[in-house]
């Protein structure tokens, strides 16, 4: 700092010019943010000097507070900029369901596929060289376009089939099943294996020669005849249940309901005539209701006679009633 002498300036005793040391200020201007404030540029001698100083070092530290704020801002847009792109694909992976396929869910027609393979069957295991032609014609409906118009056949000879039924129908996907049929040729079974092609709504189509397969063969009943019998139930059911098929052959409701555990019976409204009950098979069991098979003979139009068989459930109350009739799957019925 100088002074220079203020003499014969009136009153004013001097004047103090402060000329600011290199050093203070270069640190006063070190930092560009840190601008000086109106007083320090116009270098204002009163007050207290350190006043200038609290000022400048204030203004800094809000910048740095600034500056911290604005980076907070830019890495959170960074982070959101990138986060946000796995965000969505993997949301789209776990949360949103993608759309189905055309006909990935839709269910084959098996029906309407095994009526077709029905009506096709009945043509194509029916020829006689003489209707070739016939044939042909009746054939095309059901093959693709382009297709062998005898679908497999030389125009020879003849075959002739007295039914066909649908044994099964085997989808694979919406579009593609194979139809089983069993037919009967005078004493011959024949298992026919029909490749159906579905499209759109209800569209069918043999999408390949079918293919003979074997009958199905006869199965073995297991020997689990009722070994552990009741025959003083099964005597005192034979007078019982004789009454009561008697009934059930003519629909007598009035007597039925007699027989009846509160279940309506309704019988064969005398489509056949009972002729006797053959055979009662009860096995031991809870004294207060039993399971019985019953072989009956009835009496058809003509003369002939047939036996079936038949399942009661009974309840005993004071006398034995029937509480349920069906037909019998007990492979002990002879």
């Amino acid at each position: 700092m100088a002074r220079r002498s203020a003499v014969g300036r009136g009153r004013d005793t001097a004047v103090v010019e402060e000329t600011p040391a290199p050093g203070r200020a270069l640190a006063s201007s070190a930092d560009p943010w840190d601008m000086p404030g109106p007083d320090r540029r116009r270098g204002r001698s009163g007050g207290d000097s350190r006043a200038g100083r609290w000022g400048g070092s204030g203004g800094r530290w809000w910048v740095w507070v600034g500056r911290a704020i604005l980076w907070a801002v830019i890495l959170v847009i960074l982070v959101n900029g990138i986060r946000a792109p796995f965000e969505r694909f993997t949301a789209d992976e776990t949360t949103t369901p993608s759309a189905p396929k055309p006909g990935k869910n839709a269910q084959f027609p098996t029906s309407a596929a095994g009526a077709f393979a029905l009506q096709f069957a009945s043509v194509y295991l029916n020829f006689d060289q003489k209707y070739a032609a016939s044939r042909e014609a009746q054939l095309r409906p059901f093959l693709p376009d382009g297709a062998d118009a005898q679908f497999g056949w030389n125009r020879v000879g003849g075959l002739q089939v007295q039914s066909v039924q649908v044994a099964g129908v085997d989808a694979r996907d919406a579009h593609n099943a194979t139809v089983t049929l069993l037919a009967r040729s005078q004493d011959k079974w024949l298992r026919l294996a029909v490749p159906v092609y579905a499209e759109n709504a209800g569209s069918l189509v043999v999408s390949a020669r079918p293919a003979l397969l074997p009958p199905p063969t006869k199965a073995q009943l297991p020997q689990d005849r009722v070994q552990d019998r009741d025959t003083a139930l099964e005597a005192e059911l034979q007078p019982f249940l004789g009454t009561f098929f008697q009934n059930y052959a003519s629909s007598n409701q009035s007597a039925l309901s007699r027989f009846s555990d509160g279940t309506t019976i309704t019988g064969l409204a005398s489509t056949v005539t009972f002729v006797q009950v053959k055979e009662v098979v009860a096995p031991k069991g809870p004294a207060g209701e039993r399971t019985v098979t019953a072989t009956v003979v009835w009496q058809l139009t003509g003369g002939g006679e047939l036996e079936q068989s038949y399942q009661l459930i009974m309840k005993k109350g004071t006398t034995w009633l029937v509480r349920d009739i069906r037909g019998t799957t007990e492979t002990n019925a002879s």
